[in-house]
């Protein structure tokens, strides 16, 4: 097996995460993205606790592009704080192969 990164965020809406997904893809940032299902997220924020529709995207990209990808979500994010999570997966070699090579920089 062999390792890639994913990294995780959370948009407030569609469009918006349609958009930042596809600039990270055509930047090379992140060899695919993928637009999940919208859910609601329950969350305390200023003293209150929130209730809010977002729309996940799972980015997959190569361990070294991992931090870069991660700096230019927390800048193009319209949320004051986004999360943006990663973690490291194995995969196949091909797989891992594919990923290297569509989000070398």
């Amino acid at each position: 097996m062999s390792e890639i990164a994913l990294v995780y965020v959370l948009f407030g809406d569609r469009a918006s995460a349609e958009t930042i997904a596809r600039d990270m893809v055509e930047e090379r940032l992140a060899a695919c993205a993928n637009l999940l299902g919208e859910g609601q997220s329950i969350y305390p924020w200023e003293g209150r606790v929130e209730t809010a529709s977002e729309v996940p995207v799972l980015f997959k990209t190569a361990p070294a592009r991992r931090d870069a990808l991660m700096a230019a979500l927390a800048q193009r994010h319209g949320y004051d704080l986004p999360a943006i999570l990663s973690w490291p997966v194995s995969t196949t070699p091909d797989y891992a192969t594919w990923v290297m090579k569509e989000a070398a920089g």
